[in-house]
This record gives structure tokens, C-alpha cells and sequence, in this order.
């Protein structure tokens, strides 16, 4: 059975998307089969893998409406090893009709347990927001990794994530845990980066990793290419990182 894993944080801007595809793309090298689901109406994780979003006949808003089955959306092999569910910009409707649906948290949990044994491990990239959407992912998944950009206002906002993950626990998914803390966009020419984590790490009980997701202009990058970083530059200090992060995963 494999495992899944929403990468969640309602502040935007923190590298979830980032996370998703390059952590994704990492397990893949490493000869593990994955299984994307964007679940962000900006459909960045779609597109990040090459994916035109814009001309898609069945996504993950057709799926949560219960047009298509998710076999149909899964798009086979983006890269080796990794396929994808797609989002675009219709999904921002989903909110609005899901209104008065029985059962509606638990949508899309019951269309990934018909698929989830094909793969080693599910990556569901969140939307920046405490929606229906995420409470979706997290009733699906297994484990919430969060990544948090290093910078002063990190914390904030984390709390309200923790209770978020907390009463999802309590009330739809007992078996959620949290898969822990992973530093983005770390600049170890400042204090303030040092700092963060140290803050970061002394306040919080939960995991957080060993591997800090550098600042890398290769990483930033490689989106508008379509191409995970471990594609479009191997050698980088970004794709290193990545790849570091999927080992520690694996350790898990």
C-alpha cells in the first residue's frame, strides 16, 4: 500500500508546489512509483510537470463532481515513474458546488483508495488555504509535510495549521499524522535563515527535517520549462537537496 502524503500550509509563497513535483520527481529516481494529485485551482504542479493545463478534458474538478472516475484524470508517465492528477482554474468553483453534498470531505479519499495500492507513495500538493479542498487532501492522506519558508513570519499561521491537522484527526481521519517541518528557500549567507530554523525547532514538537531546500535559481527555474529540477539540472544544489529530502522520507 502506498503512502500518502499532503503537502499542506495555507500561507502561499512557501514552496508547496515546489515540494511536490521535486520531491516527487526524487522518489521516482530513486525507483519508487508516484502518484501526483493537484488539488490547487492555480494547477502550478500540473503545469510544473509539462502538463497544458488549460486543455484538459478530465481533472480533478471533474472527479470531485463525479463525472469521471480518477483512472480517467491520472495522466501515465509525466517523467519516469510519475503520473499526475491535474488541476486548473476551474476547480475555484469546487468549493461552491460542493455546498450540501453528504459526505463531501471524503471525496476525494474514496477515489484514491481505489488506486492507491498501484503506487509507493501519493504526493497531494494542497491549496494555500484551509478549504474543503485541503480537508480533502487530509482525510486522504496518511501524513501532512509542511513546508515553511525561512523567513520571520514563518511561524505564524503554523499553529492554526496544527490545529487544522488536529481536528482533521479527531473528527474525519484518525490515522493522520504529521509528517513534519522542511525548511525552503534557505540563504545561509544570513542570520535570519539560521535563526528561523533554531525558532522553528525549539518551539515545535513536530519532525522537522534534516535537509534545508536552499534558495536556488536552477529550482526556480525549472518550472517554466516543465521539468522537475532533477530534468532540467541534476547537478544543482536545489536537485541535491531534493533528493536528500526523499532519502530522509524513505528513512521515515
Amino acid at each position: 500500500m502506498g503512502k500518502i502524503i499532503a503537502v499542506a500550509n495555507q500561507k502561499g509563497g512557501v514552496g508547496k508546489t515546489t515540494t511536490s513535483i521535486n520531491l516527487s520527481a526524487s522518489l521516482a529516481a530513486k525507483g519508487k512509483k508516484v502518484l501526483v494529485i493537484d488539488t490547487d485551482p492555480q494547477g502550478n504542479t500540473t503545469s510544473g510537470f509539462g502538463i497544458d493545463k488549460n486543455h484538459l478534458d478530465n481533472t480533478i474538478y471533474e472527479l470531485i463532481l463525479g463525472e469521471c472516475s480518477l483512472s480517467d484524470c491520472i495522466i501515465k508517465d509525466v517523467v519516469k515513474n510519475v503520473s499526475v492528477v491535474p488541476a486548473n482554474v476551474n476547480l475555484a468553483a469546487a468549493e461552491i458546488e460542493l455546498i450540501g453534498v453528504d459526505k463531501k470531505e471524503y471525496i476525494l479519499k474514496n477515489e484514491v483508495d481505489y488506486v492507491k495500492d498501484d503506487y509507493d507513495f501519493i504526493i497531494i500538493d494542497c491549496p494555500p488555504s484551509l478549504n474543503m479542498l485541503t480537508i480533502n487532501s487530509m482525510t486522504t492522506a496518511n501524513s501532512v509535510l509542511v513546508p515553511i519558508q525561512c523567513e520571520y513570519y514563518a511561524l505564524e499561521g503554523l499553529s492554526q495549521l496544527i490545529h487544522t491537522v488536529n481536528l482533521v484527526k479527531e473528527r474525519l481521519n484518525p490515522s493522520l499524522e504529521m509528517e513534519g517541518v522542511v525548511f525552503t528557500m534557505y540563504d545561509a549567507r544570513t542570520n535570519l535563515s539560521m535563526q528561523v530554523v533554531e525558532n522553528v525547532k525549539a518551539n515545535l514538537k513536530q519532525k522537522v527535517y534534516k535537509t534545508l531546500i536552499p534558495r536556488n535559481i536552477r529550482l526556480a527555474e525549472a518550472p517554466s520549462y516543465g521539468m522537475p529540477i532533477n530534468v532540467y539540472d541534476a547537478k544543482s544544489a536545489g536537485a541535491e537537496a531534493y533528493m536528500m529530502l526523499a532519502d530522509e522520507i524513505l528513512e521515515n
